[in-house]
């Protein structure tokens, strides 16, 4: 197959103690093609980038401030001096040829942070505003926090200047088909992690049959939410392949087309050649 698992921390795979080439051998193996290195926060955005110089299977790396950072930055005097530091970030990252393919991981959490809602919205946003500037798609995480989400987003729609393919993707999306549908309204692609696969997963399954065939990702976010078949294990790109048979499954299609549909959709969003790696 060819497939694209488009969220790995790599710097958490590190700090587990698994061996980077050691588990990216195993996903081409596997079938995986081409993989997303995700940042968040400076050690991981740096992590990702080196992921990128040395692996070839690295297709692209996101750059970001996450949920957390904003959470624990006490207020927003810092703002603007992050949204600096990350626009430089950037901009060297790509000058040192890393191809830096979207803004993310950025967000909102309420279900550990409800008190921080405001600052998080207002950290989203900031980045959303750079993605925009940069002609960049975002990488968007979301818990508990839908009609904040969707009140930042609607600022955000169809905006002059905004990314071809769209303004970003939800990963790993865990929310209802009402969600889904007021999000692709707004333009934005959906990925399904291992969360799908779970047991008590069947409402989210139904999301996934209905999610339209062109917005469609599917992720890892190793080294967590393992799938089943292999639950309880570090979770690893190679997995993506278990997302992309029940995927296919629910959907009614082969697991081949799936994997090329989502793999075209990635490659078009994150502006990556559908011939790389």
């Amino acid at each position: 197959m060819n497939l694209f698992d488009t969220h790995v921390h790599v710097d958490f795979l590190s700090a587990g103690g698994a061996d980077p080439a050691a588990v990216f051998e195993r996903a081409v193996q596997a079938g995986v093609r081409r993989i997303l290195a995700v940042g968040g926060a400076p050690d991981s955005d740096q992590a990702a980038c080196e992921a990128a110089r040395r692996f070839p299977l690295v297709a692209g790396v996101t750059l970001g401030f996450n949920r957390d950072h904003a959470h624990q930055a006490g207020d927003t005097s810092g703002l603007v001096h992050d949204m600096q530091t990350l626009e430089h970030a950037i901009r060297s990252a790509e000058a040192e040829g890393v191809r830096v393919a979207g803004v993310g991981e950025i967000g909102i959490d309420l279900h550990y942070h409800p008190d921080t809602a405001e600052r998080q919205a207002a950290w989203l946003e900031a980045q959303l505003e750079l993605a925009l500037k940069l002609g960049k798609p975002a990488v968007v995480h979301t818990r508990e926090a839908d009609r904040v989400l969707l009140e930042v987003l609607g600022r955000h729609a169809a905006r002059p200047g905004q990314p071809v393919a769209g303004p970003g993707v939800i990963h790993s999306f865990t929310g209802d088909r009402l969600l889904a549908g007021k999000l692709l309204d707004l333009g934005w692609h959906i990925s399904f992690s291992g969360i799908v696969t779970f047991r008590n997963a069947d409402p989210l399954r139904q999301v996934a049959a209905y999610v339209p065939e062109d917005r469609l990702l599917i992720e890892t976010d190793t080294p967590f939410l393992a799938p089943v078949p292999v639950r309880g294990q570090a979770n690893e790109p190679a997995f993506v392949v278990h997302i992309a048979n029940l995927l296919a499954q629910v959907r009614g299609v082969a697991a081949e087309h799936l994997a090329a549909v989502t793999t075209r959709n990635a490659c078009r969003l994150f502006g990556i050649e559908s011939g790389h790696a």
